[in-house]
């Protein structure tokens, strides 16, 4: 994105797509109709720097400490697999995640968005993930000049405590501080990342983050409720029963508040979990992941990333050692692959644009993968229809308002035919 399980509901902005997926019996009737050829789009391009100063305690993405390794060797083997690919085309989209980029020193970093550009230029979406403690001003404006148009900012939580209990190591009005900067720097497209249903979280407090985060004009906001990923340390806390969990009905009070508030003040969800205002005729969503959620093609580069790329899922092996031998000794990377058969990929196809909120074009789901999409999952969309999860209107099948808090379960019954 992205990482993670690939039906998993909270896929952070430009994490990659897992490219696996386990296979159930298959149950539904598969009803195949006419193809018709689709132009190949821009990549959309994901380089995953492995590295952090330090592991969160709620992150599942791969990541190390940085003064673990070599950087210059890690960074080297990077540019080296997008070698590899030999790409022909600009990228249509550019994402620099992790990890944590900015813990890199900032020439490192400068040095390496040098040369992706150098290969696949800025695209027209080039966005580079930060954390408000590894910025400021002069590498922000280093990072314009290169042509980044588009920062991500992991923000988590403008109040202290929570950031405390995320061991984020730094204070809310550090996230304020770096806005500011980025908009001196010349930045006009910010995301902000932020989690609810933190252990000690209320509404009140959760009502004071949305408040910061639209005061501070951003034109993105991703909201997550926290998650606890298996070998994780807070995952480990919550099996000791050492942390006082939120309560599922406060958990989707939580969305269901995010969601009002957000739309009252003028940003379009356009996702299970993201949201972007639109200005001038501008729209401020993240084209990188727009990618994702429409199951086109994209490239991930670095240990841990994963691919869907000339039809095939590859993931990277999750291991920087063996990740920059193997590149440095010309072997394959890709600890898994798969290359899913027409039906698969219509089911992948299907969960995807779900996620999105104006769900599926029938049209364009037929043309992209031979499939009709009412009557390849006409069981599962009549039980929901009849629940009032899911709806078939002006050619477009979408999820409901009602559906969105319990869309994992629901796109589950999608994965399959």
């Amino acid at each position: 994105m992205l990482k993670g399980d690939w039906l998993q509901p909270c896929i952070r902005v430009g994490s990659t797509l897992p490219p696996l997926l386990t296979k159930p019996t298959k149950t539904h009737t598969v009803v195949a109709v006419k193809c018709e050829m689709v132009q190949p789009k821009p990549l959309a391009l994901y380089v995953h720097v492995p590295f952090c100063n330090r592991k969160c305690p709620y992150c599942g993405f791969y990541s190390e400490p940085m003064g673990a390794y070599d950087i210059g060797r890690v960074l080297a083997a990077l540019v080296t697999e997008l070698d590899r690919y030999n790409l022909q085309r600009p990228a249509r989209t550019v994402y620099v995640g992790g990890g944590s980029p900015s813990c890199l020193p900032r020439g490192r970093l400068l040095r390496l968005l040098e040369q992706i550009t150098q290969r696949v230029g800025v695209g027209s979406e080039f966005t580079v993930e930060v954390n408000p403690d590894q910025i400021d001003e002069h590498l922000l404006e280093r990072l314009c000049g290169l042509g980044v148009n588009r920062l991500s900012v992991g923000g988590q939580s403008f109040e202290d405590r929570e950031l405390e209990f995320l061991a984020r190591g730094y204070k809310g009005h550090k996230i304020v501080e770096v806005v500011h900067q980025a908009r001196r720097a010349g930045f006009d497209n910010i995301n902000l990342d932020l989690i609810f249903a933190i252990p000690g979280s209320t509404l009140q407090s959760w009502q004071r983050n949305l408040a910061a985060a639209m005061e501070l004009g951003v034109e993105h906001i991703s909201a997550y409720s926290l998650t606890y990923e298996k070998g994780t340390l807070l995952y480990k806390r919550r099996q000791a029963n050492q942390i006082d969990v939120t309560d599922e009905e406060t958990d989707r009070a939580m969305y269901e508040l995010a969601i009002d508030q957000l739309i009252a003040a003028g940003f379009e969800h356009y996702e299970i979990s993201n949201f972007a205002k639109k200005a001038d005729g501008r729209s401020f969503e993240c084209r990188h992941n727009l990618v994702y959620w429409a199951n086109e093609p994209y490239i991930g580069i670095g240990p841990g990333a994963s691919s869907y790329w000339q039809g095939r899922r590859t993931s990277n092996v999750a291991d920087v050692g063996v990740y920059v031998e193997a590149i440095e000794q010309g072997k394959d990377v890709s600890g898994e692959c798969e290359t899913p058969d027409e039906p698969d990929t219509a089911c992948q196809t299907a969960v995807l644009m779900l996620r999105r909120i104006k769900g599926i074009d029938l049209e364009e789901y037929r043309q992209r993968t031979g499939f009709d999409v009412l009557k390849m999952f006409a069981e599962p969309i009549g039980r929901y229809q009849k629940l009032g999860l899911l709806a078939v209107e002006h050619g477009r099948l979408h999820l409901t308002r009602e559906a969105l808090p319990i869309a994992d379960s629901i796109l589950c019954d999608f994965a399959v035919v």
